[in-house]
C-alpha cells in the first residue's frame, strides 16, 4: 500500500511539473462572429471564404475580409525556482525530522512473528491448583 501511494504521488507530481512548464498556443478561426474551428497542436481549418489578394495594380478598391484568425498563447514557466537557500536552520531540522518520522512511522510487521510457535507446551503431570486448595469444614 505504501509503495502504491508513493508511485501515485510521484506520478501526480511529475504531471504537475510537466503541465506547469509546458507552453502551447490555441489557434481559433472566426468567420464573421462565429467560431469555425479551434486547434491546439495543429493549424486550424478555414471556412474557405478568405479573400485573395488581387494581382492587378490599377485597382485600388479593397474589400474587408470577413474571416479572422486569433491565437491564444499559454506560457509555461521557463525556470523552476528553487528556494532551498532561503530556508532557515529550524526549518531544515523540521523537514528532516518530518521526513524521518513519516518514512519510519509506517513500518509494520507483515505478520505477528512469535518465536514460541515451534515449541510445544510442557505436559501437565498433576494439576497444581488442586494441591494448594484448602477446604473449610
Amino acid at each position: 500500500m505504501k509503495q502504491a501511494s508513493h508511485k501515485i504521488l510521484s506520478f501526480v507530481m511529475a504531471l504537475v511539473v510537466l503541465f506547469s512548464t509546458m507552453s502551447f498556443t490555441i489557434d481559433m478561426h472566426y468567420c464573421g462572429d462565429t467560431l469555425v474551428d479551434t486547434a491546439i497542436f495543429q493549424k486550424v481549418k478555414t471556412c474557405g471564404m478568405e479573400m485573395q489578394e488581387s494581382s492587378t495594380k490599377g485597382c485600388s478598391i479593397t474589400k474587408k475580409n470577413c474571416c479572422s484568425d486569433k491565437q491564444l498563447l499559454v506560457d509555461g514557466q521557463n525556470e523552476l525556482p528553487l528556494s532551498v537557500d532561503k530556508i532557515s536552520f529550524e526549518q531544515h531540522v523540521f523537514i528532516a525530522s518530518f521526513v524521518y518520522t513519516y518514512s519510519n512511522g509506517f513500518e509494520g510487521l507483515d505478520k505477528n512473528v512469535s518465536s514460541y510457535e515451534e515449541y510445544k507446551p510442557p505436559l501437565v503431570f498433576r494439576q497444581l491448583y488442586k494441591i494448594d486448595e484448602t477446604y473449610l469444614i
